[in-house]
C-alpha cells in the first residue's frame, strides 16, 4: 500500500437527496486530515479493486473530516452502487490524499457556477470559501427534480444568488447560453455535471478567456487530436530505461508491461493519477483535466491517454 495513502473511517452517512448520499470521513486517532482546497477530489479505495474519485463537498477550512458527495449513477460500474448499498458507519477506507484540478482563481472578480445535479459536490465547496472571504458569486444549479437536488436547504439561505431550475418543473432544460451572456467579462465561470451542459457552457463561454473558463468532467472529454496515432518513444529520466510506444497502446499500458508500477485510476484521462512530468518533448494532450494554459506549456501529462506529438518523450520517471 503507498504509503501516503490514508485509512480513515465513516463516521456517519447522510442521504443528503433523492440517489444521494454524503460519506463523512475521520482518522480513528482523532487525527487532523491533510488540508485541500475547494474543488478537490480523493480516491477511495473500494471492496473488488475498485478505485473511484468523488468530491469533496464540505468547507476547506476544516481539517477533523472529509465530505465525499457520491450520486448513484443509473449504470454504476460498481462504485456509487457499493457505496450506496454496502458501506456502513464504522466501516474503514483507504483514501488517497487530495487533489486538486479544478482549483478556484482566488482572485477572481467574480465567480459563476454552474452545476448539474451531483457536480454540486464540488462547487459547494467553493461557495462555503466564497462567504468565508466575502467573493461575490452566483450559482445556477442545474437538476432534474427538486428531490435530486444535494445540499438545497443550505442554498436557500442565499436567496437570489442562487438559480435553481428542475426539469420537470420548468417543463424543458435550463438555457444556459441565455445565463452566460449576461455575464460581464471578468467573471470565472465553474462548471461541473453531466457532458450535455459542460459542452454548453463551454460553446456559450467561447468569447470568454480560456483561463477564465473552467471544468471538472465526469466522462472524458471528446479529444482535439493534435497527431495521429503513431508509435514514438519514451525515455525515463531516472532509470534510463527506454521503451518504443506502439500506435495501438498508450503509455500506461506500455509501463505495467514491462513491470513499472505507475499510480493510475479512471484511465480515462479524467482523474489526474497517472500525471507525469515532461522534461522533453511534446505530447499530444487528449485528457480531460489540464487547463489551455496547462497544455500550453507542456509540463506534464496523463499518461493513460495522452500520446506524443515529438518522435520521442523524456519523462520524470
Amino acid at each position: 500500500m503507498p504509503d501516503d495513502r490514508l485509512t480513515l473511517q465513516i463516521t456517519d452517512l447522510i442521504a443528503e437527496a433523492k440517489g444521494v448520499m454524503v460519506i463523512e470521513l475521520r482518522a480513528p486517532s482523532g487525527d487532523a486530515l491533510p488540508a485541500f482546497s475547494p474543488g478537490a477530489h480523493v480516491e477511495l479505495h473500494l471492496s473488488g479493486g475498485l478505485v473511484r474519485q468523488y468530491s469533496l463537498c464540505n468547507d476547506a477550512q476544516e481539517r477533523d473530516r472529509y465530505c465525499l458527495g457520491v450520486g448513484l449513477a443509473p449504470l454504476s460500474r460498481g462504485g456509487s452502487k457499493q457505496v450506496h448499498q454496502s458501506l456502513r458507519v464504522g466501516d474503514t477506507l483507504q483514501v488517497s490524499p487530495p487533489r486538486n484540478h479544478f482549483a478556484l482563481q482566488e482572485d477572481a472578480p467574480r465567480l459563476v457556477f454552474f452545476a448539474g445535479g451531483i457536480g454540486i459536490t464540488p462547487v459547494w465547496s467553493m461557495i462555503q470559501w466564497c462567504e468565508r472571504h466575502g467573493r461575490p458569486w452566483h450559482l445556477y444549479y442545474l437538476v432534474r427534480s427538486r428531490q435530486r437536488a444535494a445540499f438545497l436547504e443550505e442554498l436557500r439561505a442565499f436567496g437570489d444568488r442562487v438559480t435553481l431550475h428542475a426539469d420537470d418543473e420548468a417543463g424543458g432544460l435550463f438555457d444556459v447560453a441565455g445565463a452566460v451572456e449576461r455575464q460581464p467579462g471578468d467573471v470565472h465561470f465553474y462548471t461541473c455535471g453531466p457532458t450535455p451542459l459542460m459542452l454548453a457552457v463551454e460553446a456559450a463561454a467561447s468569447r470568454f478567456p480560456d483561463e477564465q473558463v473552467h471544468f471538472e468532467w465526469f466522462t472524458p472529454k471528446e479529444p482535439t487530436r493534435s497527431g495521429a496515432d503513431t508509435a514514438f518513444t519514451i525515455e525515463l529520466a531516472k532509470s534510463g530505461k527506454s521503451f518504443e510506444v506502439p500506435a495501438e497502446k498508450s503509455i500506461l499500458q506500455v509501463l505495467e508491461a514491462n513491470g513499472l508500477r505507475v499510480d493510475s485510476s479512471c484511465r480515462e484521462g479524467t482523474c489526474a493519477s497517472c500525471e507525469i512530468c515532461v522534461l522533453e518533448g511534446i505530447p499530444d494532450h487528449r485528457d480531460s483535466v489540464l487547463s489551455a494554459a496547462e497544455r500550453k506549456s507542456n509540463e506534464v501529462m496523463m499518461i493513460c491517454v495522452s500520446r506524443s506529438l515529438s518522435p520521442s518523450l523524456v519523462l520524470d520517471l
